[in-house]
């Protein structure tokens, strides 16, 4: 277990009196998380079968991956996934889509399985998504995923839902989502994946986390130190939606002074390219698939030979030895399958995200003091259905 008395290298004290003790702590916490995540999800494991099971390995039915921000990454990180293995059609499609426009989102006669994900469960588009399902279609099952057992999520009056609800910790007292995201992606893993997590596989992507977070901080602060003000994330497969998380969280932990964005390696030739700038970082997070990997280190190898960006990082379990230098090697992972390198691969852009925003004087618990956004969105007015 790691050290109580500091987090990702600084102590506590500090970390309280400048505004960054949770977000520190839950960074941190998320090895131990995992486990705890692993082991909840073992315990329900045949009634989760007995509530999924009929709709997961029926061909007719949709299963929907739904959230807003973070959690709305996970089902985009999971869908290709979970689509390739389960028989049903599996689609990620986030609660404000659904809500603005639920009978573009929503078929009326084909079996759905929604599941929910929510930090606190209390966000509107997630109560209103999970009523205009109730409302527009004939068959439907919800699973919620949340870290807050009091949140209106699972309080819902719905025919038929299975409520998980993770360990007390993962409920993220800081603005940004971090041990929620992670122990929620994991938990829905494991719920709908066919073949079932063993705890070797979880205690392997586990240690990979810690060994991450144990040896990161200082290159990564140090890379924080260069002021870079723009950065973009790039992933390929399940490792798309993580970049696209990679980047949210720089841009809200920084309160948007560093201009984010985020493309597969191939996509991102196709115009989006034109966002490097000499001040930009580049973060590449490398696939293990030997076929996809060229793809990704051939847009690396480019984008070096150009010499536009301030900088461009591989983050990856097979690191290449010619460019150690500019490499942040994940342990133990080399023949891991892409979706576990999500876990030690998340925590190197949280922690990037956390020192950046000390550099900028920001307080990573709270960044965005002017309370222009929230931890719980606010704001947001629902329609009737008819209206």
């Amino acid at each position: 277990m790691l050290a109580i008395d500091s987090f990702l290298g600084i102590d506590a004290a500090t970390l309280e009196t400048s505004g960054a003790l949770h977000t520190a702590r839950e960074i941190q916490q998320q090895p131990d998380m995992l486990q705890a995540t692993h082991a909840l999800i073992a315990s329900l494991r045949a009634a989760l079968d007995l509530f999924t099971q009929p709709l997961a390995h029926n061909p007719n039915t949709r299963i929907i991956l739904t959230g807003a921000g973070t959690s709305a990454y996970i089902g985009q990180i999971l869908a290709p996934l979970l689509d390739a293995q389960l028989p049903a059609r599996v689609d990620a499609i986030a609660t404000t889509d659904l809500v603005s426009a639920p009978k573009l989102h929503l078929q009326p006669t084909q079996p759905l399985l929604l599941v929910s994900f929510g930090r606190s469960g209390n966000s509107p588009e997630s109560v209103a998504a999970v009523e205009l399902a109730e409302t527009l279609v004939q068959d439907v099952r919800h699973l919620f995923i949340t870290c807050n057992p009091n949140g209106k999520l699972g309080k819902l009056e719905v025919r038929q839902a299975f409520s998980v609800h993770l360990p007390e910790a993962t409920h993220d007292a800081s603005f940004a989502m971090t041990s929620s995201f992670s122990c929620m992606l994991y938990a829905a893993l494991a719920a709908l994946t066919p073949s079932n997590i063993s705890e070797a596989r979880c205690n392997a992507l586990s240690a990979a986390t810690t060994q991450a977070i144990r040896q990161f901080p200082q290159p990564l602060h140090a890379l924080a130190e260069r002021g870079f003000d723009r950065c973009v994330y790039l992933g390929s497969g399940v490792l798309q939606g993580l970049a696209r998380e990679a980047a949210l969280k720089l841009g809200e932990l920084s309160n948007g002074a560093i201009a984010t964005t985020y493309d597969s390696p191939l996509g991102f030739r196709h115009g989006p390219k034109t966002f490097v700038t000499a001040n930009t970082l580049v973060c590449v997070f490398v696939s293990n698939d030997a076929y996809t990997q060229q793809y990704d280190r051939d847009l690396i190898d480019e984008l070096r030979r150009d010499g536009e960006a301030g900088a461009v990082i591989e983050i990856t379990a097979q690191p290449r030895a010619e460019y150690a230098d500019s490499s942040i090697a994940v342990a133990e992972m080399a023949q891991a399958d892409d979706i576990d390198l999500v876990w030690p691969y998340i925590a190197v852009a949280q922690m990037y995200a956390f020192f950046a925003s000390r550099t900028l004087d920001r307080s990573p618990d709270n960044p965005n003091p002017q309370g222009t956004v929230n931890r719980v969105v606010q704001g947001v007015r629902l329609y009737p259905l008819d209206a």
